[in-house]
């Protein structure tokens, strides 16, 4: 599960930066932060994929992939339902955040804030927002952990 967690989590972040460099599509302040959960996602499960062996490491990683995916699914949801409506994405939580790390100057070609929220809700792949994608990738990453989690471990055969 982790291993699968962190490859989906490196896809989704290469589809966002093919979708912006290769189609022109600009990611807002609420975007952006999502690649950013994306990458600690990956982070996150990399970890707990090399340190499995070690059932404390394997369980504190799981669980702090499904607390990831249910905090990109929230972002996912309030671009979603709030943020694309507004006409501004300045000050949110999200410009914030991006903000205080000083993400946009550290690692701009990831990180670069080029829309607002309301020009971002417009663009969609196979007729959704691709809020609702990354929103749909973090529930199945945050499901798959708390089912991993939930399932007992194999004991080896005598």
């Amino acid at each position: 599960m982790l291993a699968t967690a962190a490859v989906v989590s490196l896809a989704a972040l290469a589809a966002a930066l093919v979708a912006q460099y290769q189609f022109d599509i600009k990611p807002c302040p609420w975007c952006v932060m999502q690649r950013g959960i994306f990458i600690l996602i990956a982070v996150v499960s990399v970890l707990g994929w090399c340190l499995q062996r070690v059932k404390a490491a394997r369980v504190i990683a799981l669980l702090l992939v499904a607390a990831l995916g249910v905090a990109g699914l929230v972002a996912a949801g309030y671009q979603h339902e709030v943020a694309a409506k507004l006409a501004s994405c300045d000050m949110t939580f999200a410009d914030r955040v991006l903000t205080a790390l000083d993400l946009e100057a550290r690692w701009p070609s990831v990180f670069m804030v080029t829309a607002s929220c309301s020009k971002a809700s417009a663009y969609t792949l196979l007729g959704q927002p691709y809020e609702i994608w990354s929103g749909l990738l973090y529930t199945l990453i945050a499901l798959g952990a708390l089912l991993t989690l939930k399932r007992r471990p194999r004991t080896p055969a005598h």
